[in-house]
């Protein structure tokens, strides 16, 4: 009989991350997921300070080491700029964010003016 799984565990991220304390993170992180290894560790990424090369950096890193426990990271209220930089970096499938936070951010960020009708080109007033 193995250890006890649990179907999803939630963990954040504070920053600014610098390179130097991703060792640190990582043996934290690995430690959390194999006492117990969930199906889905939930990321927060909302402390994060900086959207920058290191964070993306760590969340790689953190997705590998849940890979290696048989679960997946999976992000929580991710900014913008974090999700653009993990699309740049080619990292955006690697290490993605819950999905229904990405529609109720999607939402949230919708401009609700009034009633807004689609027109062909040929429908322009006249």
């Amino acid at each position: 009989m193995g250890r006890p799984r649990h179907a999803v565990i939630a963990f954040a991220i504070h920053g600014p991350i610098e390179r130097r304390d991703l060792p640190g993170l990582c043996r934290r992180v690995r430690a959390v997921l194999e006492e117990a290894p969930p199906a889905v560790a939930l990321c927060d990424v909302s402390p994060l300070v900086a959207s920058d090369a290191v964070a993306v950096d760590a969340l790689a890193r953190l997705q590998l080491l849940a890979g290696r426990v048989g679960c997946q990271v999976r992000l929580r209220q991710a900014s913008a700029d974090l999700l653009q930089l993990l699309a740049f970096m080619g990292l955006r499938d690697v290490v993605p964010e819950l999905l229904a936070e990405t529609r109720r951010q999607a939402e949230e960020r919708e401009e609700h003016l009034g009633v807004q009708e689609e027109a062909e080109i040929g429908d322009l007033p006249v």
